[in-house]
C-alpha cells in the first residue's frame, strides 16, 4: 500500500518535533539535527519536519511512497501519464535514507515526490535543484 509523504519547512525544529509528537501521539521514528520524521500507521503518512531557510516555512513538497520497486514502477508510470514536468533520480540518497525517486510538478506548481526507500544512511544526502517549469 502507498504511503502519502508530506514534508515541512519549520522555523523551529524543537519546538515542532514537540507539537507534531503531541499532535500524533507518537514519537519520531528518525531524528537528527536537521531532519526529523514519523512513519505513522494511522493515519498512513511519512511526515517529516526539516529547518526552513530564509524563514520560508511551511509545506516544501508533498509525496508518495511506494511499498516495493513494482509499486513504485506503477506510481512512475502514473507520474508519466500526468503529463507534468518530471525530474527523475533513480538510486540517490537524502533525507538519511536510500532510494529511488522521481519528482513531478503539478499545473500549480506543488512538487511531488514519488519513491521507494530501500535503507537508511547516517548522513542527510542531496536534495536536488528541482527546475521544471511548466
Amino acid at each position: 500500500m502507498k504511503r502519502f509523504h508530506l514534508n515541512v519547512k519549520v522555523s523551529d525544529l524543537d519546538k515542532s518535533t514537540k507539537y507534531y509528537s503531541t499532535l500524533f501521539a507518537a514519537s519520531p521514528t528518525v531524528v537528527k539535527e536537521d531532519y526529523v520524521k514519523w512513519m505513522l500507521d494511522d493515519p498512513y503518512i511519512n511526515f517529516s519536519i526539516e529547518p526552513a531557510m530564509n524563514n520560508q516555512t511551511g509545506i516544501a513538497h508533498v509525496g508518495i511512497q511506494a511499498e516495493n520497486k513494482q509499486e513504485l514502477e506503477t506510481v512512475f508510470e502514473q507520474v508519466m501519464n500526468a503529463g507534468g514536468p518530471r525530474f527523475n533520480q533513480s538510486e540517490t540518497t537524502c533525507c538519511y535514507a536510500q532510494s529511488s525517486k522521481s519528482w513531478t510538478q503539478d499545473p500549480d506548481g506543488l512538487i511531488w515526490e514519488t519513491f521507494y526507500t530501500d535503507g537508511q544512511v547516517t548522513h542527510y544526502g542531496h536534495v536536488p535543484e528541482l527546475q521544471m517549469g511548466s
